[in-house]
C-alpha cells in the first residue's frame, strides 16, 4: 500500500508567533537587526508548492524574500535564519510532519533545526530551534 503524502501546498498567512526575537538573540543577531527582523517578519507571506516529496517554499517579508526547494529524504544546502550557510536533511517525522536538522560546516553558533507540521484542523506549524530556544509560528491558509 502506498503512503499518502501530506500536501503542504498553498498560500499561508501567519496567525501567531512566539519567541522569534529570542531565537534571533540565541543566534547572536545584534539588537538593531533583531528589531528590523521582528518587524519585517511579523506578517510574512508564505507560498508552498509541492510535488510528491519535493517542496518549494517562498517566504516574503517587507525586507527580503527567501526561497528554498528540497526533497524529503535528501540533504540540501540552505542558510540558517541568521544567514549562515548550512546543509539540511529533511525527513518525515510523522505522516504530517517534516523535521530538518541543520549542520553548519564551520560549527559556529548553536545547533539549529526546523519542523513543519500540518495539523488536523488545517494549520501549518513551523518550529525553529537554536540551542534550547524554540520559536513557534502558526499559519493558516489564505
Amino acid at each position: 500500500m502506498e503512503k499518502k503524502t501530506t500536501d503542504f501546498s498553498g498560500k499561508w498567512k501567519m496567525k501567531s508567533s512566539e519567541c522569534f526575537e529570542d531565537l534571533l538573540k540565541a543566534l547572536g543577531v545584534n539588537v538593531f537587526l533583531r528589531k528590523i527582523a521582528v518587524r519585517a517578519a511579523s506578517s510574512p507571506a508564505v507560498e508552498i508548492t509541492q510535488q510528491d516529496e519535493s517542496l518549494s517554499i517562498k517566504t516574503s517579508t517587507s525586507v527580503r524574500t527567501t526561497h528554498v526547494s528540497f526533497t524529503v529524504g535528501q540533504s540540501f544546502n540552505e542558510t540558517t535564519v541568521d544567514g549562515r550557510p548550512c546543509t539540511s536533511f529533511p525527513k518525515w517525522e510523522t505522516d504530517s510532519k517534516i523535521s530538518c536538522e541543520q549542520t553548519v560546516p564551520k560549527g559556529d553558533g548553536p545547533k539549529t533545526a526546523w519542523t513543519r507540521e500540518l495539523t488536523n484542523d488545517g494549520e501549518l506549524i513551523l518550529t525553529m530551534t537554536a540551542g534550547d530556544v524554540v520559536c513557534t509560528r502558526v499559519y493558516e491558509r489564505e
